[in-house]
């Protein structure tokens, strides 16, 4: 079986095709430097991270989930934008940031130092400094390389990265802020670990980018999902996913594998062999396992894969390409769940998080950070405890447009198959949407006609496993993502006329 496995994270956007004028800078590290850091193996105790996202219809106080990070001992978050709410949310409170910079953002970016520097002072030195966030990475771009971009943000990469590293010399930041590119595990590929290559078009672009790593002391990180792998493949072996041992091992000469987390590992161990730099440090950007929208997607299994993760991580075991050497760090993907992402890759995209979209935990983990099971966000504000529902004495036959009105605009992804509501009848999936659709409206009365279809109850209407939601009153979390780096180019556009004038 193959190791790549395709991990869209976002909606795809439309990106300018038309390459940079001028020629792409290459970047090659010292000799001697690169000779002493490649014949290195960074040593270091792994931790474990998470991925914050914000893309969703009910968010939560940023300042709630910095207390919600605390109060679980997490200590290093991963951003996929540089939201500034969420930011300053985080500065003071110790905890360790990597901030993320959206692909449509890298033209703008590799085409002039100074849209770099732009950036670099709005989104990085306005937030660090004595009391500020302690921000430890840079990620340019998110997962540039995949291969449904049909290689739209590649070019754009090093020439990103070389002008945003010296962006961080200028700004006295260099020696603290390392750049890295989460890279998607379908840039590399074998039958077997030990064949671990990265794609042939990508061989030259790789060179330029861990030497660039290695001449920076910046870890390689990647995305890595079993369950990917084994929604993607009828005939990919479900115990493989887990950690729990397998029937179906994969032999590799005299390595054996148990787990489809150290063959993946391993292939990319030693695709950066096959470059000369199979000691590079390697951090695990994302990986996690979703607990709805999907067969597979549930509570037990997400708690088991994410619980035989932590526990084979902080083992230090390492694996057969890099004995008693883990990962350096482990970001789960996520903390909350985002409940208005793209349903494109499935309708498990929303469903990622460890914990609820209000901080609820969604079951008992142990993060190995001093503490058995998972704390709750505290002081959570609450709309009040009231639902829309089909009115028992409505005459369904005419719900259709309504249903598809409610589920166009808020989320019913738990309603389809696999999902945890998908077992609640006709009438209980008309509840379900349109109290989705109510919540999302700040159970505004009108929100709740639908032609007289609906009612509201004060009785929840939750059926088992399947949660009706009520949302939460705290909308002061910003722009869209979309919204915001449309602004952020606009203002590097802006910045690069006013320099040519």
């Amino acid at each position: 079986m193959k190791y790549h496995c395709w991990s869209p994270r976002e909606p795809k956007m439309a990106a300018p095709r038309a390459r940079i004028s001028g020629s792409p800078l290459l970047v090659v590290g010292a000799v001697v430097t690169a000779m002493v850091f490649s014949s290195l193996v960074f040593v270091a105790e792994s931790a474990i991270g998470v991925n914050w996202g914000t893309v969703s219809f009910h968010k939560l106080r940023p300042s709630t989930v910095v207390d919600l990070l605390k109060d679980n001992n997490i200590q290093k978050v991963k951003l996929f934008e540089a939201d500034p709410l969420v930011l300053r949310a985080l500065m003071g409170s110790g905890i360790q940031v990597m901030v993320g910079i959206p692909n449509e953002m890298l033209a703008a970016l590799s085409s002039s130092s100074a849209a770099a520097d732009l950036w670099v002072r709005q989104n990085i030195s306005t937030y660090v400094g004595k009391g500020g966030a302690d921000i430890r990475y840079i990620a340019v771009g998110n997962e540039p390389f995949l291969t449904s971009y049909a290689d739209q943000f590649q070019s754009y990469v090093v020439p990103a990265m070389v002008n945003l590293q010296q962006s961080l010399v200028r700004a006295n930041l260099a020696g603290y802020i390392k750049l890295v590119v989460p890279c998607n595990a379908d840039a590399y590929e074998a039958n077997v670990p030990s064949e671990g290559a990265f794609r042939p078009e990508l061989t030259q672009i790789m060179t330029q980018l861990v030497s660039f790593l290695n001449q920076n002391g910046s870890p390689f990180v990647v995305n890595i999902y079993p369950f990917l792998s084994l929604y993607g493949n009828s005939d990919f072996p479900q115990d493989y996913a887990f950690f729990e041992g397998t029937t179906h091992p994969v032999m590799d000469g005299a390595n054996t594998y148990t787990n489809a987390f150290d063959g993946n590992f391993d292939t990319l161990v030693a695709a950066l062999s096959k470059l000369g730099y199979g000691n590079m440090p390697i951090v695990i950007g994302e990986i996690g396992w979703p607990t709805d929208g999907a067969v597979g997607a549930n509570l037990t299994a997400a708690r088991v894969f994410n619980q035989g993760l932590i526990k084979h991580v902080l083992s230090n075991k390492g694996t057969p390409l890099r004995p008693n050497v883990p990962p350096m760090d482990v970001y789960l993907f996520s903390l909350l769940d985002e409940g208005a992402k793209s349903t494109l890759p499935g309708n498990f995209e929303r469903h990622w998080g460890i914990f609820s979209f209000d901080g609820q935990a969604k079951y008992a983990l142990d993060l190995g950070l001093g503490h058995k099971k998972l704390k709750n966000a505290k002081n959570v504000q609450y709309l009040p405890a009231r639902w829309c529902i089909a009115n028992p004495s409505g005459d369904l036959s005419a719900v259709a447009n309504h249903m598809k009105l409610a589920c166009n605009a808020a989320d019913c992804t738990t309603l389809n198959y696999g999902g945890s509501c998908n077992a609640i009848g006709e009438k209980g999936n008309v509840s379900y949407a349109f109290n989705s659709y109510y919540q999302l409206q700040m159970q505004n009365e009108r929100s709740c006609n639908f032609d007289g279809l609906g009612m509201v109850t004060f009785l929840d209407p939750s059926v088992g496993d399947c949660r009706f939601l009520v949302g939460v009153t705290d909308t002061s979390s910003g722009f869209r993502p979309y919204q915001r780096w449309v602004i952020g180019c606009v203002l590097i556009l802006w910045q690069l006329w006013a320099f040519r004038i």
